[in-house]
Parts: structure tokens; sequence; C-alpha cells
């Protein structure tokens, strides 16, 4: 936290975020009544305003220290990077972080939301840290440098949606192809229905149409896949010079390598483990209170993205890396049991693995035993 927080005068403001409007709630250190407004929605100009009204409202001077927070959602880092440059101090939070009492019913409204997050504000500036998270922002490059794994998996979704859709037309009226759809758009007037009859022209049509699209997105999964080759030949970025080095290890593909050192080693700074697998959401949740001791899972609070992928990574870890001591232990603990616990073993070698690349890309630490290519 930054030490110009504990300075005397302070406006607390809590945004809360919507696609038309944003509410705003207004509190200083002193206390007394909350002043609520609202503007549109992304109005920068009605948000400085706002700001400078509110001073004047609560008795503050101008240059009074304002502090601000908002949830982490669809607007992602914009309104964090400008509310800095105007000079305001700003924490993005995670929403999964605050605490919500579920036991009573309560009501919930955008003023009452916005009313208890600037009260929680309030509490973490005065040093009740715990309260909820703070969302490390990303440099615009940085942020920038995650587009196209993102995107290539979006791209791959959709073809493999129009793969399936040409598929299911094509058995709704009794025909199958096997292999890919390249070859289909020249063999579409030769196939035959089931009773021999060609294809109905509104289902020909229907078929072209989603072989233009499909075509379109390969072609784009094509241009961003030589753009990905490109800059692995070429690394100047930290995050893709950690790809190379993931990529010497046997096992690790081009895609975990890519998505894991741009989505996560790239430009977060852990501190010990446990930071590496809390972020990737792998940690267990024990439930341990008087008599009861029941394991309710792992977290999956973190990074969707990399947790499906340490998963993926930690069964092609036991194929490739049989010898690395990870794989013996994992052989050993959960080997000869059951696909069950096989299962929950494979998400206790995806976390202790995840530490290990860690290490790996930070401080050249080969996993133990692991082949290095």
């Amino acid at each position: 936290m930054s030490t110009t927080l504990h300075s005397e005068n302070k406006l607390f403001v809590a945004i809360e975020l919507s696609n038309t409007k944003w509410r705003l709630a207004f509190s200083t250190s002193a206390g007394g009544t909350t002043r609520q407004r609202v503007i549109a929605a992304r109005s920068r100009t009605g948000f400085l305003a706002e700001i400078h009204l509110a001073k004047s409202k609560l008795d503050l001077p101008d240059s009074a220290l304002t502090v601000c927070c908002y949830e982490a959602g669809r607007d992602g880092f914009w309104i964090q990077r400008w509310l800095t440059r105007e000079g305001f101090e700003c924490l993005m939070l995670d929403p999964a972080s605050i605490e919500v009492n579920r036991k009573k019913r309560r009501a919930k409204t955008d003023r009452l939301d916005a009313e208890s997050l600037v009260r929680l504000l309030k509490r973490y500036i005065h040093g009740d840290e715990d309260l909820f998270s703070v969302v490390r922002i990303p440099s615009p490059e940085q942020e920038d440098q995650m587009r196209l794994a993102r995107e290539l998996e979006r791209l791959k979704k959709e073809r493999s949606s129009h793969t399936n859709r040409i598929k299911s037309l094509l058995i709704l009226h009794g025909l199958y192809i096997n292999g890919s759809l390249s070859a289909l758009r020249k063999q579409i007037d030769t196939l035959r229905l089931w009773n021999g009859e060609p294809l109905p022209e509104g289902l020909k049509h229907e078929i072209l149409r989603e072989l233009d699209r499909y075509d379109q997105i390969v072609s784009h999964i094509h241009l961003l896949e030589k753009r990905k080759s490109s800059e692995l030949k070429h690394p100047h970025t930290n995050a893709q010079k950690q790809t190379r080095d993931l990529l010497h290890l046997r096992g690790v593909g081009e895609v975990s390598a890519w998505s894991l050192s741009h989505e996560f080693f790239g430009w977060r700074e852990f501190k010990n483990r446990k930071e590496v697998a809390s972020l990737a959401g792998l940690t267990p949740t024990p439930y341990d209170s008087g008599d009861s001791c029941v394991e309710q899972g792992i977290s999956k609070a973190g990074n969707r993205r990399v947790r499906r992928i340490m998963i993926e990574l930690a069964w092609s870890w036991l194929r490739f890396q049989p010898n690395s001591e990870l794989s013996k232990w994992f052989e050993k603990r959960f080997g000869h049991g059951s696909k069950r616990m096989r299962r929950i073993g494979i998400v206790a070698l995806a976390r202790k693995l995840l530490v290990a690349l860690w290490r790996y890309v930070e401080f050249s630490e080969i996993p133990a035993g692991a082949v290095v290519v």
C-alpha cells in the first residue's frame, strides 16, 4: 500500500459499475453520512466534477487525497490507469475475495453495494488489509501480449463449433464425413441423402455458408500461428524468452508454454510458492472444525486458463517425464489407486509442477530428474 494513503485528509470513493451508469459513494476519514451520486457510465468529466463537488460538500480541501476502488469485471484495467494518471489512488478489487454473509437474507441494490464498498475501503486503508484482495495491474504492453493466445483460444472454439454444426446437419440427413472439411466444398454437389437424392438446396447453401465462416476462421488461426512462431524465433520480451525456456522441457508444448509465460510468469511477481499456487486456484480448502475434517477441493479462485493448462500439462508430464521426481511422487502416492484417486492426485501434481516451472523460469532451477532437450 502506498505511504501517501496515511495522510490526514482523505476522500474515499467507491464506484459501482454498470453498462449504462456508475454509482459513486463518497465518505471521509471523519465518517458521517455517505454521499452518493449517479453519473453516466464512462463519463470521465462527470466523475471529476463529482469529485470536486464532493470535496466541497464534505468540507475537504482540493488537495485532499482521493482514494478510489471498484470491483474487477468487464471494464478491465483502464479505469485504474486513468484514475492513477489523474493523481488519485485507485484499488481494483477481486470480487470473489469480498466476504459476504450468506446466512441471512439481505437486500441487494447498487446503493447498498456502493455504501458497503466504501465502508470496506475505509477499513482497509486504516489497517484492516484482510478484507479483500487487490488485483495487480499489468502494463498496457503486458496486457496486449495476452491477446494473441486468448484470440487463438477463442478462434479454435469457433472452428470446433462450425465443424460440429456442419457434421450435425449432414448426420441429420443420414450422411457422415470423416476427417477435415477441406474437401467438402468440392464434394457437396455429389453428396446423396440416405435415399439417393441430392442435398436440398436450403441445406446445401447453409452448409456452404458455414464453410465460408469456417475457412475464414482457419485463415485467421494460420495467421496468428505464423505470428507466434515468428516471435518465438526472435524473442524480445520477458514472456517470449520464458516461453523459449519452457519449451526446452520435454512434455511442455508450445500452447502451454506460451500461455503460462504470457498469462502467469511473464509479468507477475511472486514471493513464494504459496502465492504461485493460490493465483492459479490450485490451493486446497480444508474444513477442519471440531470433530469434522473434510477436504473441500481446490479453491478455483485464480486464473482459470492457467488452472486448465496445468491439469492437462500434469498428465503430459507423467507421460514424457516418467523419471522425474514429481512423476515418481505421483506414482508412489496415487499410481495404484482408483481412477478417482488419480484424478485427485493429478491436481496435487499440477500444483507442484506449477511451482517447479516457476522456479525454473525465475531461478533457472531445473525440476529434479526432468529431461531438458
